[in-house]
């Protein structure tokens, strides 16, 4: 079978790697080499480096659905699917009618639950205790199609985004190259994708990760491990922006004032939430890197009693 990958970043290159090994793929397509770091030097996406290392012709239009050209070049190729693994684009219906098999998304959720861009960080900071990987065929809408097939994965109380993302990237390279073959022997029937929430897993920002010391010590808990690796849960101790990469939850309650500093010792910084106390276990400081609390406080002072906000 003759395919078309279209993906950008490190999620899908072990998915590019399986299907180059037991298929033919004819060509990839991902994003424009973009500037990165502090010198702004144009770098490739992790896809467009693994497609150079296995060999494959490499496409990186800036808007597909504009580019008459390389939509004629798809259709001449005339593949029995495209793939599509995290491409930052959406595809027209013209590219979507291209291939005989139809154009098969592998999407980091147990769909229909969170649909959009961020899905396993929003499962982790929602609270999940199960994820996965579905594979659908792309419609129009926005992670809207049939399904396919489905793996599930236990998410365990203190893993966190950059964890459950790596387990899925494996997971999803085996669950595509089943669904393709499934698929071509015509063993997988599609699923309406039905009872949506309405839930949308949209964009992660910088914004959403200042820490609401009024929630309960599960809720920081959990958006803590959403937001790592990126962008990083923080607050503020004494002016200073306090980035937080690991906590944990206790089983004690404060009546201080939610983010009050209520113990500092080698084990962490205990803090007031509005429901239960937290333990703040790692923390980045401007102008340092990441440490475990009982490394921090070994050269840096943590005042008991003090507000975070």
């Amino acid at each position: 079978m003759k395919i078309v990958f279209m993906g950008t970043p490190e999620f899908a290159v072990p998915s590019l790697e399986k299907l180059a090994e037991e298929f033919e793929v004819a060509a990839v397509f991902t994003q424009p080499d973009k500037p990165k770091g502090r010198g702004k030097k144009l770098a490739m996406s992790e896809v467009k480096e693994a497609a150079l290392k296995l060999g494959i012709p490499v496409y990186q239009p800036a808007s597909l659905k504009k580019d008459e050209e390389l939509i004629k070049l798809l259709k001449d190729m005339a593949p029995d699917f495209i793939v599509v693994v995290a491409y930052g684009q959406i595809l027209s219906k013209e590219v979507l009618e291209i291939p005989e098999y139809g154009c098969i998304n592998l999407h980091a959720s147990l769909l229909p639950k969170y649909r959009g861009a961020a899905p396993i960080n929003w499962a982790i900071i929602r609270g999940e205790k199960v994820s996965g990987n579905t594979t659908m065929l792309m419609d129009i809408g926005l992670d809207t199609g049939d399904m396919l097939l489905k793996s599930e994965v236990s998410i365990d109380e203190n893993m966190t985004a950059g964890e459950l993302h790596d387990i899925l990237m494996a997971d999803g390279a085996a669950l595509l190259a089943e669904t393709l073959k499934g698929i071509a022997a015509g063993r997988i029937i599609p699923k309406k994708q039905e009872n949506w929430d309405g839930f949308y897993a949209s964009m992660l920002n910088k914004e959403m990760a200042a820490v609401d010391w009024s929630k309960s010590n599960q809720e920081i808990h959990n958006l803590v491990r959403g937001l790592n690796p990126w962008p990083v849960a923080y607050t503020h101790y004494k002016g200073d922006t306090m980035k937080i990469y690991d906590t944990e939850v206790l089983g004690t309650k404060s009546a201080a004032l939610p983010g009050t500093i209520t113990d500092v010792s080698k084990e962490g910084i205990r803090v007031s939430c509005g429901e239960g106390e937290l333990l703040v276990k790692k923390v980045q400081f401007p102008g340092g890197k990441p440490l475990l609390v009982s490394e921090y406080i070994k050269g840096h002072k943590i005042d008991k009693d003090e507000v975070l906000f």
